[in-house]
């Protein structure tokens, strides 16, 4: 139970569904928990059941709050709450003038965008916070957005914000990392290679690595299944078990990982979020 959890991963391996299941876990032990989405509204929202999220909180009947972190809505609280504007000074001007700078210098959009849920974080109006983040290739880039403003702003209130983030970031008691991956090839290699490179460049801690949709076993030996009749029921048989082979392969390259199952039927996202819940409460 970290203050910050990001959730990232290659796109389609289920991430905002992930992201979605563990917050409801959390709810469902009494948490109080904000989700975030920092890339597609639409994912989280079909997950929880609403029609949009938008820039301010909103309670579900999932027992989360949850909002989109929307650039501009962001960009008047990082004025605001991070430099310190007055709340009532009109911000027009300014929010004009620090998007352009959001657009050319290097890491400050990205520190706009990570400051509203590390913001949140640091309130007392939540247990948790949980972000369905951007793919893990573009995460490296929003980690790393503190680094750079130091960098390249020697002093002043920015400075410090971006030292402060950066520091937030790297704590492992309060902020850390799941990735979500699935056994199949590109997924696997992509989150083997972040993994290198957190290793190399500790940004932020890793707290879970997730391999989704993960097969369960047949438990049919494979003499059986060659001795059934030709038909649907052997090829059916015989293609989970090679598919399960291939799995097995690139789970083991990838080591140590939560397996959550790959859930058959026809499922709403919201049904999908729902079972992975259940699941989380029995691992």
């Amino acid at each position: 139970m970290r203050r910050l959890l990001l959730v990232s991963g290659k796109g389609g391996v289920g991430k905002s569904a992930v992201a979605t299941s563990l917050a409801m876990s959390a709810a469902r032990r009494g948490a109080r928990v904000l989700l975030l989405g920092m890339v597609d509204p639409l994912g989280l929202a079909l997950h929880l059941g609403v029609d949009e999220l938008g820039p301010i909180p909103r309670p579900t009947s999932a027992g989360v709050a949850a909002a989109f972190v929307d650039r501009t809505h962001a960009m008047d609280e990082y004025l605001k709450l991070q430099l310190r504007v007055p709340r009532y000074a009109p911000t027009k001007q300014l929010s004009k003038a620090l998007g352009v700078l959001a657009e050319t210098a290097p890491g400050v959009r990205e520190i706009i965008t990570m400051g509203k849920p590390i913001s949140e974080a640091q309130t007392r109006k939540w247990d948790t916070i949980i972000v369905d983040a951007p793919p893990i290739g573009q995460l490296i880039s929003y980690l790393r957005a503190p680094i750079t403003v130091e960098r390249i702003v020697p002093t002043g209130v920015v400075q410090r914000q971006a030292r402060a983030m950066r520091r937030f970031l790297a704590n492992p008691e309060r902020c850390g990392l799941v990735l979500v991956t699935m056994p199949e090839e590109l997924p696997i290699t992509e989150t083997v290679e972040a993994l290198h490179q957190l290793s190399d460049e500790p940004l932020i801690d890793l707290a879970e690595v997730v391999a989704n949709r993960v097969l369960p076993p047949l438990d049919v030996p494979k003499k059986v299944v060659a001795g059934l009749p030709p038909g649907p029921m052997r090829d059916a048989a015989e293609l989970h078990q090679t598919l399960q082979s291939q799995q097995l392969y690139w789970l083991d390259s990838l080591g140590e990982a939560v397996h959550l199952p790959q859930l058959f039927g026809l499922l709403t996202p919201g049904e999908v979020a729902a079972r992975l819940t259940d699941i989380w409460e029995d691992l």
